[in-house]
């Protein structure tokens, strides 16, 4: 702390008795609040769980009380609301999980297999995942035969990125009995050897459904897993901290008492939305509500979310609904995952009992009919704050982008996915419906409030990431010129509104989250670089020094 702000709270703890104490204040920082009313100030006042002021050094010392007040000086580091992540896979990590993110030689793939087949015993299921094979260095799909002559006796099951496509090994897909004879399911494709006919072990979208699972976990005793399983929620938890990630919005369902356990032994250092799979059957709904007032949405930390669906698969395993045929593969327009008829019940029945429903869509045609399906529920049941959101919202029409503000339906997106997929958006589209792709300004412009995530496990958890996608719109490695088609780029303050009170306007909770103002909950971070002044190509760089949650510090860097 440095002799002026020493001074200054000295001067305050003598003249300011009887006034409210603060458990915990920031001084001496570059404090972005998110707070239209009051955009920045210096230093911000917590007690318990909540924000009691935001303003000057001055102001905020007098809330200090010798020994009971911890200090922070933030040494004029930026200070900026908790990152709330709209659209997480989130639970527990596998410690032995192969991690094939950025691999560019498919021959690692069978490497990284063999190293940990020889870790395993026989009959015990491997994972991995995360390959793009558009990065690999021939950009072909990987095969079964990439992994079998290192695993005859494991079942192996890596994902592709987007969760959207798995490679399997032969032993897997002999004991899924799948063969050249199995028929394609609705909404899903295995991929075959174009002369023989066989399964390549690329299986895509529902067609993933076909894996049978009575393998996984194979030779590991119950307490094995069990304590696996904790262990892996642990890593979890201690990996968001450490990205200033203070909320969580799972999509779609997880354990909830597996959170409440966390909370009880202090283990629990991000706010968690949980949901439930989209349904039209109303015997299920009124099961979630009994949920939902176990863990209710006016709470703050373990809360019921939005009911999620699929509308299509993804365009990295091209299987994203689209109007018109695909421009690499004129065969093909995409997979559909629900009949339209169908999808558009489920969202009126729902919409119906009060529940906010979540829509994965990446293709134009399958955002056009999650527009569709809202549109038809407000026509029915009339309209309400129903915040609906449209999960990824990746390839719109452009006449359809009035539509989100004008229904009151939600982008969520994930800026990361941008600068992941440009890689081959333009090969799969073609450069005009690439117009409407991750379309933020133009969203924005039309009246739209968007929710940042990052898909996680999908893409990486930290923000960082999103926020350098979000106003560069470049490659990861800095590429040269302005971006991919860079009039959709954001402002560095917009980035982080939408990944703080964004998010929580998705959740209704911008009420109380989202903002460094008096009264709401006291969830800040504390980066090491001045994001708002930093060029581009440090934003990646950024490191997280503090995280605070319900005013806990819950992280610090140390430095």
């Amino acid at each position: 702390m440095n002799l002026l702000m020493s001074l200054l709270v000295m001067i305050s703890l003598a003249s300011c008795a009887g006034k409210e104490k603060a458990d915990l204040i920031i001084i001496n920082g570059k404090v972005l609040t998110i707070d239209k009313d009051n955009p920045m100030a210096e230093a911000v006042a917590v007690k318990g769980e909540k924000i009691i002021a935001v303003g000057s050094n001055r102001k905020i010392s007098g809330f200090a009380e010798k020994g009971v007040t911890k200090v922070i000086d933030a040494r004029g580091r930026l200070v900026v609301p908790g990152f709330n992540d709209a659209h997480v896979h989130f639970g527990p990590l596998d410690p032995d999980f192969i991690e094939l993110r950025y691999t560019t030689d498919p021959s690692v793939i069978t490497e990284k297999v063999a190293a940990q087949v020889k870790k395993s015993r026989p009959g015990q299921l491997i994972r991995g995942g995360h390959w793009v094979h558009e990065m690999f260095i021939d950009k072909k799909w990987p095969s079964k035969e990439l992994i079998d002559k290192v695993s005859p006796d494991n079942p192996v099951l890596l994902e592709r990125a987007d969760g959207h496509s798995v490679l399997v090994n032969s032993y897997v897909l002999k004991m899924s009995v799948i063969t050249r004879e199995t028929r394609d399911p609705f909404g899903g494709e295995i991929q075959r050897d174009p002369v023989t006919g066989e399964p390549t072990g690329i299986l895509k979208d529902a067609a993933m459904d076909l894996i049978k699972t009575g393998f996984a976990g194979a030779r590991r005793s119950a307490e094995e897993e069990k304590e696996r399983t904790w262990h892996g929620y642990l890593l979890a938890m201690k990996e968001a901290r450490e990205y200033g990630v203070t909320s969580l919005q799972n999509a779609g369902s997880a354990d909830f008492e597996a959170y409440v356990k966390l909370q009880k032994e202090g283990q629990l250092t991000s706010r968690i939305d949980i949901g439930a799979p989209l349904t039209g059957d109303t015997a299920v709904l009124l099961g979630y509500k009994e949920t939902e007032k176990k863990y209710p949405r006016n709470g703050d930390w373990i809360r019921f979310g939005y009911l999620k669906a699929f509308s299509d698969g993804s365009m990295g395993s091209s299987t994203a609904l689209m109007f018109e045929p695909y421009t690499d593969n004129p065969s093909s327009s995409g997979l559909a995952m629900w009949p339209y008829e169908q999808l558009e019940k489920m969202v009126v029945t729902a919409d119906k009992m009060g529940f906010q429903i979540g829509i994965h869509a990446i293709g134009d045609k399958a955002n056009n009919w999650v527009l569709n399906a809202f549109e038809k529920a407000i026509e029915i049941n009339g309209k309400r704050d129903s915040r609906h959101r449209d999960e990824h919202t990746q390839t719109v029409q452009l006449s359809d982008i009035p539509r989100f503000a004008r229904l009151g339906v939600i982008p969520s997106m994930q800026p990361t996915h941008c600068i992941s997929d440009k890689l081959f958006y333009e090969k799969r589209v073609g450069y005009e419906r690439c117009k409407g792709t991750y379309a933020w300004r133009s969203l924005i412009n039309a009246g739209s409030m968007l929710a940042f995530g990052t898909d996680y496990q999908v893409e990486p958890l930290n923000p960082m990431e999103g926020l350098y996608a979000a106003v560069t719109r470049k490659d990861r490695l800095g590429e040269e010129g302005q971006g991919w088609f860079p009039e959709q780029k954001l402002t560095m303050e917009e980035a982080i509104k939408y990944y703080t009170l964004g998010s929580a306007h998705a959740q209704f909770m911008d009420d109380r989250k989202g903002m460094l103002k008096t009264g709401y909950l006291a969830d800040i971070v504390i980066v090491d670089r001045d994001l708002l002044t930093i060029p581009g190509n440090e934003i990646m760089k950024t490191k997280v020094d503090y995280t605070i949650v319900g005013g806990k510090v819950v992280y610090e860097s140390g430095k």
